[in-house]
């Protein structure tokens, strides 16, 4: 098992966040698990972090200044150890610089901080991208946690119960995913009565992209109104994702995402990638609550 760091409120909660890709892979509140446990018979993560990229990338490279580097989906800051910077009984910063091995794929300096801090209910997450460079840094940033559905009462199936509840009405279309997890400018339908979406796991043969979405937070209600609920901090795009046998459901907040099928541009040119200045500082956040 990968190093972990726990942390504890005062009621008892506590989180595990793993060095690799600072993830957080427990939340107990209450003597209950509100993470997706990983299984990989289903799905091997618990909660990623997504950086420098979101989605999928065209022909799964990402292009700087006329030459291609490769570029795993959702890019490989998931992937690396952290270093903890910072530590008290209910908080952990951890941080993850460019090296040798971020520029073969990343030709960038930066600096991507975390500090988890968890309290009673509830754990937040104050996320940092510095550029310490000379010239822009094209970033995009996203979170991808799963939680154990059902996590309260009711059945996981259509009818079950369970819903997502945005924070605002949202338009009942999302982008295609097509080949290789780009996006494609056709539509499909969603079955969503205003901001009330009814979970049937059959809705899941790609993930529900909200692009633009309306909503700075969504709820994971359960049948008897408990909810894992989600505030999100200059994410403008969500998505909501699960398998249709796997016994989990995704929240995502983004600040960018796939590329479009066909695009060929500069990383610097992709839609929804973000360009810092040099020697600029970005702050996002992301706050987990148990309601109800």
């Amino acid at each position: 098992m990968d190093e972990t760091v726990e942390i504890r409120a005062e009621d008892g909660s506590t989180a595990r966040i793993a060095l690799r890709g600072a993830e957080p892979i427990s939340w107990q509140v209450e003597g209950h698990e509100y993470l997706w446990n990983g299984d990989p018979e289903h799905w091997n993560r618990s909660a990623p972090w997504l950086f420098p990229v979101v989605g999928a990338s065209a022909g799964g490279e990402v292009q700087v200044d006329g030459r291609r580097y490769p570029m795993a989906q959702h890019g490989f800051a998931r992937d690396l150890p952290f270093t903890v910077v910072g530590q008290s009984e209910n908080s952990v910063s951890l941080s993850l610089s460019d090296d040798e091995a971020t520029r073969a794929h990343f030709p960038f300096p930066f600096r991507l901080t975390i500090e988890a801090r968890i309290a009673p209910r509830a754990l937040d997450f104050r996320i940092c991208v510095e550029n310490p460079g000379e010239t822009p840094l094209p970033y995009a940033l996203g979170f991808h946690p799963a939680f154990p559905w059902p996590f309260a009462d009711g059945e996981r199936r259509a009818g079950g119960g369970y819903a997502v509840l945005f924070e605002e009405a949202e338009r009942p279309f999302v982008p295609e995913v097509g080949a290789g997890g780009l996006l494609v400018r056709s539509e499909r339908a969603l079955p969503l009565d205003g901001a009330r979406l009814d979970l049937d796991p059959e809705l899941f043969t790609e993930a529900l992209v909200f692009l633009n979405a309306r909503s700075r937070s969504m709820r994971f209600e359960a049948p008897n109104g408990q909810a894992i609920a989600m505030r999100m901090d200059d994410f403008p795009h969500l998505a909501v994702w699960t398998k249709p046998t796997a016994p989990f459901l995704s929240l995502e907040a983004w600040t960018g995402h796939a590329d479009w099928a066909g695009f060929d541009g500069e990383l610097a040119e992709r839609d929804s990638q973000r360009l810092m200045a040099p020697g600029a500082t970005a702050r996002h956040g992301i706050a987990l609550a148990i309601d109800g």
